[in-house]
């Protein structure tokens, strides 16, 4: 297929770029490395960095013998993103294309508003863009868990059948946000949802637990194709956040009572969810909705596990509870609805020892450049 992948050089992006060439689809390669600038404007880089993304794919090319296409852009220039899909004419576009981080969008206003324009703009301009240029394409949006809160009921896969006053209907499933960035993101499905039913658009948009994990079966084939991993409080994830903290004799930091409990998901079945997505694509005029996790863990869950490895390490890992920065519940029901994935096909990989010792062993081949200091930045939800 010809897929376009937008954010293409992020923590998820560049894997992906790499899987699908690999898988025989041709790839264009989008990003405008606002990532990059904001880790190096807030001094919170990887732990190691990749080459731009041209030289990624040069090093992909020699290494694989296969090619993908890079475009430098911004998503929120329409023109651009008008132009490359009216001339690559997509089948799938794979839209990464946002700035990620929750706590980031709490920093301050300027980050909000940032956040707000970026996120929205990028979404709709891809809508627009497949309408006018590809309008059979199916547009795959990384959604994220964090939309959904954490509501005493269980939480369905996208949708909910509501029974009211004698007669019953289905909407998508109400929506709390955690964060600004969660916000955007319900705005996102909202967006989409609007033109899905105007235009008929065919939308998988695939709500993610948070990510762990650093290795690919591309990014093990040279190690200048590892993609980014941050682990400091703004742009990394939880799990790997603890496995540099352990590496670094830091106290791993526990928000508050730690009884917050999420859906996780390793990054290789990140890949191979959107990958099922894309090959088993919704109708026109459907939005089609996963929760993309695998298992759930409390946050002291998984500290017990990062400890525990650690420590058959050699190293001696130490908690610490610290005061909760965020506005959230520290103990509360959560029970997901994660089968729809399962259902197409994905074997999930789950979060053993095994994997923990395979990332400690990543870590601590770049230990050297771990800065304690990036870790936490006392960022406060109010």
């Amino acid at each position: 297929m010809r897929v376009v992948i937008l954010g293409a050089d992020g923590y998820l992006g560049w894997p992906t770029a790499m899987n699908f060439s690999a898988g025989g689809h041709q790839v264009v390669a989008v990003d405008n490395y606002l990532r990059r600038d904001l880790c190096r404007r807030h001094d919170v880089e990887s732990l190691f960095i990749p080459p731009n993304l041209h030289e990624r794919a040069r090093i992909w090319k020699d290494v694989s013998g296969l090619s993908i296409d890079v475009r430098i852009g911004d998503c929120c220039d329409y023109h651009f993103l008008s132009y490359l899909f009216r001339e690559f004419s997509p089948e799938a576009i794979v839209h990464y294309a946002e700035q990620p981080s929750a706590p980031y969008s709490m920093l301050n206003h300027a980050a909000a508003s940032l956040t707000l324009r970026n996120n929205l703009q990028a979404t709709q301009n891809v809508a627009w863009a497949v309408y006018e240029n590809c309008p059979r394409c199916h547009i795959i949006k990384l959604g994220t868990m964090g939309v959904y809160g954490t509501p005493n009921i269980d939480i369905e896969e996208g949708w909910i059948e509501i029974e009211h006053k004698g007669r019953r209907d289905r909407f998508l499933f109400p929506r709390q946000a955690s964060s600004f960035y969660h916000t955007t993101k319900i705005q996102d499905t909202d967006m989409l949802w609007f033109y899905v039913r105007t235009w008929g658009l065919r939308v998988t948009d695939l709500q993610q637990g948070p990510v762990y994990g650093i290795g690919t079966d591309e990014t093990e084939m040279d190690q200048r194709l590892g993609t980014t991993f941050n682990y400091d409080e703004i742009f990394g994830t939880v799990l790997n956040r603890f496995v540099v903290q352990a590496v670094a004799g830091v106290p791993l930091t526990i928000y508050g009572k730690g009884g917050q409990t999420r859906g996780y998901i390793n990054i290789r079945d990140t890949i191979r969810c959107v990958g099922l997505a894309m090959e088993n694509p919704p109708a026109e005029g459907e939005l089609r909705i996963f929760n993309q996790v695998t298992e759930t863990f409390t946050v002291n869950e998984l500290a017990e596990k990062v400890v525990k490895v650690g420590r058959e390490r050699g190293y001696g890992v130490e908690v610490s509870h610290i005061e909760n920065p965020r506005v959230e519940k520290e103990e509360h029901y959560y029970n997901p609805v994660y089968s729809g994935l399962r259902e197409l096909g994905l074997t999930p990989c789950l979060l053993t020892d095994e994997v923990l010792h395979g990332m400690f062993a990543v870590v601590e081949r770049h230990s050297d450049r771990i800065e304690p200091n990036r870790i936490l930045r006392g960022i406060k939800w109010r």
